[in-house]
């Protein structure tokens, strides 16, 4: 999966580039379209935000960073120069990006996407409510494991602030806590223990995909006996799986997993992942650049409500997997998707 990820990435960057290269002097707003690594997930937003470009007249330059925030700098600074109107980012360090994203912000329209940065001089951000999609994901893990038992936690970064309020909202509502997005449980607190569910650890991989399936084998190793292996980035599910199939576990560890990458939805159809919860990738790269390209042209009525348009999440398991996996087929199809692009 690392390597075809790879060369995706070398194919689009090749696309952007020469795309860049063809440019007319025209008057159609460009619009650059950041996200925060390389992952299945973000082919998807990439054919959301191609498909508003030609739907809304604009140009769009999607970059996808392979090695973290020194490569999401780069290709943000890299927009910045070729004069682009907008930026759609999904900042991988919010609480230390505060410069870049300023720097976005002087010089074109700026925006966030997926993951938010509330403090900065965003217009609006387009995604999902983070800690609200993790407590659904709790409720996936409360069903795999309706007598409760204990967890484990994968997931990408804790500095965005996506995987930091999903990873606590699965936490609170393991342990039937009140909602509170501001809560925060550092891992380094160790072991989290409730009246049913007790989250055993969580650990962080920063997009390092070998490094999150040894992760997952290391814990299966460590605690033979854990119950569910919860993965919160598209890529982590389907390396769990691997991990726990290769320990000869599938009929002793629930998975649950977040996002919609093709061997997760697999593995829901074949009963080694017991569910997932999904965003809407290609409304991120859609709605993103139709708010940016109206903005260009001083319509601010493409503006959300409350500056967030909220992509709702939605629970995916074997009774609707095959009518989601249908419907994201069609979105990716090479026939150029329909969408509804009114504010919902």
């Amino acid at each position: 999966m690392v390597r075809q990820l790879f060369f995706l990435f070398l194919f689009l960057m090749g696309a952007t580039l020469f795309s860049g290269c063809q440019r007319s002097e025209d008057d159609r707003p460009t619009i650059g379209y950041v996200t925060n690594g390389i992952a299945s997930f973000w082919v998807i937003a990439d054919r959301g935000a191609r498909d508003a470009a030609g739907d809304h007249d604009a140009q769009v330059e999607v970059r996808m960073p392979p090695s973290g925030v020194s490569d999401q700098k780069r290709m943000v600074q890299d927009l910045i120069a070729t004069g682009v109107d907008g930026i759609a980012i999904s900042p991988i360090d919010p609480d230390n990006q505060g410069d870049l994203l300023d720097e976005i912000a002087q010089h074109a329209i700026l925006i966030t996407q997926d993951s938010d940065a509330p403090e900065s001089k965003r217009l609006c951000y387009v995604g999902m409510d983070n800690y609200v999609a993790g407590r659904m994901c709790g409720k996936l893990v409360k069903d795999a494991i309706p007598e409760g038992g204990s967890v484990v936690i994968f997931i990408g970064r804790l500095a965005q602030e996506n995987g930091r309020l999903r990873r606590q909202g699965v936490i609170d509502e393991l342990l039937d806590r009140t909602e509170d997005p501001t809560r925060y449980d550092s891992p380094a607190v160790g072991e989290l223990k409730g009246a049913k569910y007790t989250v055993l650890d969580t650990r962080v991989d920063d997009f390092d995909f070998p490094k999150a399936k040894a992760q997952a084998q290391e814990i299966i190793t460590r605690f033979p006996d854990v119950d569910c292996m919860v993965g919160l980035f598209a890529y982590n599910p389907p390396l769990i799986l691997e991990a726990v199939r290769e320990a000869r576990k599938l009929n002793q560890i629930k998975i649950v997993g977040f996002d919609e990458d093709e061997a997760t939805l697999e593995g829901i159809t074949g009963g080694g992942i017991f569910g997932t919860i999904v965003q809407n990738p290609y409304r991120y790269g859609y709605e993103s650049v139709r708010i940016l390209a109206g903005l260009a042209r001083d319509d601010k009525s493409v503006l959300p409500e409350n500056a967030f348009l909220n992509i709702e999440a939605r629970r995916i398991t074997e009774e609707n997997v095959d009518e989601f996996w249908a419907e994201l087929k069609q979105l990716t199809s090479e026939e150029p998707a329909k969408t509804d692009s009114s504010d919902k």
